[in-house]
């Protein structure tokens, strides 16, 4: 979703927001280092394989996945992480790897890690490895609904 679809879905939403570009970046601490946002109000995408289903598990930057946390709080069989090739040509507009946490928008399940409810606002990368958005967390929560899941632990 190019960020210009993202902004109109915003916007359709009444959804206040402000787009921030940074020098170009590729992990999700590089991007929270150069848009000069705390770790853990940015919110990266891992894409994720439920029981062979793809699915967005969205967390702090400063956190990881622990898939055996996830896999029991979800009741899922098996958990693993995808691969580029598996979920690049879901999301045709966006550079790999720059999808914003919107799988509302493609037709799947996200889920939230709870430490980023805790967050007055959020940013996520919006299609590129050159831009954000930054919104109110609610706003995000109404517009997705996602499931809420503790499954994050901070990256050491």
């Amino acid at each position: 979703m190019p960020i210009q679809k993202l902004k109109e879905f915003l916007d359709s939403h009444n959804v206040k927001y402000v787009t921030i570009s940074h020098s170009r970046a590729f992990t999700a601490q590089e991007t929270a280092t150069s848009a000069h946002i705390p770790g853990k109000e940015l919110a990266k995408t891992v894409m994720v394989k439920m029981n062979g289903k793809m699915a967005m598990a969205v967390l702090p930057a400063s956190c990881k996945v622990d898939f055996d946390i996830l896999e029991k709080a979800t009741g899922s069989a098996t958990i693993e992480i995808a691969n580029e090739k598996e979920f690049k040509d879901l999301f045709p507009d966006c550079e790999i790897g720059a999808m914003p946490p919107f799988g509302n928008l493609y037709g799947m399940d996200v889920f939230v890690a709870e430490s980023l409810t805790e967050d007055k606002e959020i940013a996520f990368n919006a299609g590129s490895h050159r831009e954000l958005v930054k919104l109110a967390y609610k706003d995000f929560e109404r517009l997705v609904k996602p499931k809420i899941v503790k499954f994050s632990v901070e990256i050491k």
